[in-house]
């Protein structure tokens, strides 16, 4: 299978070239181009995420740690001087966003009630993951709650 940047600058370029089709002010610049593919990059982390959750059979206990997948992906990305500083901003208001959504599942015990309990994941995660002390002993004491 032909690599998709290589594919879409051939075929951009070739239909481009045909003037009579008046496309030749909608041309991409050097620059777009590497804009484009930068994006392209930058973007495949949701992509895989998406994909993931669209077909296998994902579970509260995935929520998290894709969440937290994204957001060190994300965090790279802003702070890699080999992207530009367009790219960067958008990584910016993307995390933004991510942990707008993040931040939700905080008014929700049952993802961390279903992270407690998952037998790959347990408090072993949270204490992996870099959490607060404070937050794993949260957990662990919603799931005692729970199930007293």
């Amino acid at each position: 299978m032909m690599d998709l940047e290589v594919w879409t600058s051939r075929t951009g370029k070739t239909v481009m070239q045909c003037r009579d089709l008046g496309l030749h002010k909608f041309e991409l610049t050097d620059e777009e181009w590497e804009i484009a593919g930068q994006l392209r990059d930058v973007l495949k982390i949701l992509k895989d995420a998406t994909l993931f959750f669209s077909h296998s059979t994902p579970s509260l206990a995935t929520v998290i740690p894709v969440m937290d997948l994204i957001d060190d992906k994300l965090t790279s990305y802003s702070q890699d001087h080999k992207y530009l500083l367009a790219i960067c901003a958008a990584v910016c208001l993307a995390k933004k966003t991510l942990n707008r959504y993040y931040e939700l599942t905080d008014t929700s015990e049952v993802y961390h009630i279903a992270m407690v309990l998952h037998p790959c994941n347990k408090l072993s995660y949270f204490k992996n993951a870099g959490w607060e002390d404070e937050w794993v002993d949260t957990a662990e004491a919603l799931v005692c709650d729970e199930f007293k």
